[in-house]
């Protein structure tokens, strides 16, 4: 139990820089702009980011309270390359969910 409240506190005390370590891009697609209608919102984020990371990321960049963070680690594919077999990296997406009246305007940021 003090493992999760340290890590939680560690989360918290986050600085700027590894918020910005700990969540990568938005996802910009048609399932994650059709997410924005149920105040969810979608992040490429770092491969080892814990939960209580990526929220306390998402609150101290964006200033919006959030509820929940649902996430997935999406296999890398297997390509080949000028005859090569390659793999492309693995990516964690982070489904954010936020509290009622919030949002993040994306497409200002992307400008």
């Amino acid at each position: 139990m003090t493992n999760i409240l340290a890590i939680r506190h560690a989360a918290q005390t986050m600085s700027r820089e590894a918020m910005y370590d700990v969540v990568r891009a938005p996802v910009i697609t048609e399932k994650a702009t059709a997410l924005s209608e149920r105040n969810q919102v979608v992040f490429r984020v770092a491969i080892d980011a814990t939960k209580p990371q990526i929220k306390a990321a998402v609150e101290g960049l964006f200033g919006v309270k959030v509820l929940g963070v649902n996430t997935l680690v999406q296999k890398g594919k297997t390509k080949r390359f000028r005859g090569r077999p390659g793999v492309r990296s693995d990516v964690k997406k982070a489904f954010v969910q936020l509290a009622e009246g919030q949002s993040i305007d994306l497409s200002a940021r992307l400008a």
